[in-house]
């Protein structure tokens, strides 16, 4: 399970706009599969799980100005640094940062934009070091072999080839395998740790998941949404400065940047490792200020900066569904394309008249039985057959359409004259079966997935306060 996360999870962040695994979901489809904390958990937390509230007094009587004596900023360092002897060079930082931004090369980014990025990669290099350092202290061990192991199966389900094609891939963008290999030993080593310190001692118990699976079937029928969560933290203090750096983030995103990318590298949430998801949560379980704004949200919206209690918060709506009750999104269906394409230089009315002759021959259409004689007849492309195609997985307009069919109706024809005209038959359609009690186990491994979480993100803050860290 540790080694398939660390595998999924890394991922995210290096997985290119090519699409790699041609699925054409996206980066944040991708990363946003990977783990969810089901409804309720907040509810469900035991006390000493909840993270501590802000201390928003200040033991240090600070001026309200600041006056620097000398000629430098003390916070504007160069990215290297020492952690507890181990030296993280400026290739370290350049290499790391060449993967978030391919994963993010849409964008144009500011020469300040980069100084963030680069402050920022350096954190979670930091973080990353003192995982491995702990690993290490505790004499867990991760073997050269399982990292070259998980290099390569990261390599082949993405590249369909071996470990070269990804090193070749990593050195065209400026990173490098060794700084994606440190990476998968970082992510194994911290789940390793977890794994021996943490993870032994959280319990759930019965009448806890007895409790919420009460509250899911009550709660029958009503919306949940899937939503994923860039939290950062702030004081009254710095309140207005990480407003700012929460607009610039939503700047980023709004120009088509991985939210996957941006929540692993800037989120302070639990959730941060698996891009921000917060998995299937009902408006009633989230912070006012939450509620409010996602119930005006539709899938694929973003708000924010939103300020709430320790900070602020962007969201981004993944999906919305029904709590308990099939969706029907979630049908199987079966689908035969018919397609026609139009050599350069095809007139208007050249296309119009196809179209016409098109639909004269769609008109003779009996179900599905004479698709592909239809398709001669007009002149098609070939007939392109897919008999497990999951409704949302498309479009979601094309998906409404298509879910209004009957067996052997088509949708269509639709397109353009440079992308061609298509229409698509409905052969079959298994629809969803309706959920009619929640699966306890999974409950109860989400309440302790999350339980762990929060324990991590205590255990990793600690280390770094007893770290001795020197920046260059």
């Amino acid at each position: 399970m540790a080694r398939n996360r660390a595998e999924n999870g890394m991922w995210c962040v290096i997985k290119t706009a090519k699409n790699l695994l041609n699925t054409g979901r996206g980066i944040v489809a991708a990363g946003l599969a990977v783990g969810a904390v089901l409804t309720g958990l907040g509810a469900a937390q035991a006390q000493d799980d909840s993270v501590p509230a802000v201390d928003t007094t200040d033991p240090f009587n600070l001026p309200e100005s600041i006056t620097l004596l000398g000629k430098e900023d003390p916070n504007l360092r160069k990215a290297t640094a020492v952690v507890n002897g181990f030296v993280i060079t400026g290739s370290d930082i350049d290499q790391r940062l060449a993967l978030m931004l391919d994963a993010n090369k849409n964008l144009q980014v500011s020469p300040e934009e980069m100084q963030r990025l680069r402050l920022q990669v350096l954190r979670n290099l930091i973080d990353e070091t003192l995982q491995i350092q702990e690993a290490k202290s505790l004499e867990i061990g991760v073997e050269k072999d399982e990292i070259n192991q998980s290099y390569e199966r990261v390599a082949t389900g993405n590249f369909g080839q071996g470990g070269s094609a990804l090193d070749a891939y990593l050195k065209k963008i400026g990173s490098s395998s060794q700084s994606l290999k440190r990476q998968i030993e970082g992510e194994l080593a911290w789940q390793r740790v977890l794994q021996r310190n943490v993870e032994p001692f959280i319990n759930v118990s019965e009448e806890e998941v007895n409790e919420l699976v009460k509250r899911l079937n009550d709660s029958k029928g009503t919306e949940e949404y899937r939503i994923g969560e860039i939290y950062l933290a702030a004081t009254p203090e710095n309140e207005q400065a990480v407003f700012a750096n929460g607009q610039k983030i939503m700047e980023q995103l709004q120009q088509g940047g991985s939210f996957v990318a941006y929540a692993r590298q800037f989120s302070q949430a639990s959730t941060a490792p698996v891009g921000g998801d917060l998995g299937w949560v009902r408006l009633g379980m989230l912070p006012t200020e939450l509620s409010t704004a996602a119930r005006q949200m539709q899938p694929g919206n973003l708000v924010g900066p939103i300020k709430v209690p320790g900070g602020f918060s962007i969201l981004y709506l993944i999906d919305k569904r029904q709590v308990l009750t099939a969706d029907p999104r979630d049908a199987v269906l079966s689908l035969k394309q018919i397609s026609i394409k139009f050599a350069a230089g095809t007139t208007q009315e050249q296309f119009d008249a196809r179209v016409n002759q098109f639909n004269a021959g769609l008109a003779q259409l009996q179900g599905c039985s004479n698709v592909d004689a239809i398709a001669a007849q007009v002149g098609a492309e070939p007939v392109v057959s897919n008999d497990q195609l999951s409704a949302r997985s498309l479009p979601d307009q094309l998906a409404q359409n298509l879910l209004k069919l009957s067996t052997g109706q088509y949708y269509g024809p639709f397109g353009t004259l440079e992308d061609g005209v298509r229409v698509l038959v409905l052969c079959g359609r298994d629809d969803p079966q309706t959920d009619t009690e929640p699966n306890r186990e999974q409950l109860a491994q989400q309440i302790e997935d999350d339980r762990i979480q929060k324990r991590a993100q205590r255990y990793l803050r600690d280390l770094r306060r007893d770290a001795i860290i020197d920046y260059n």
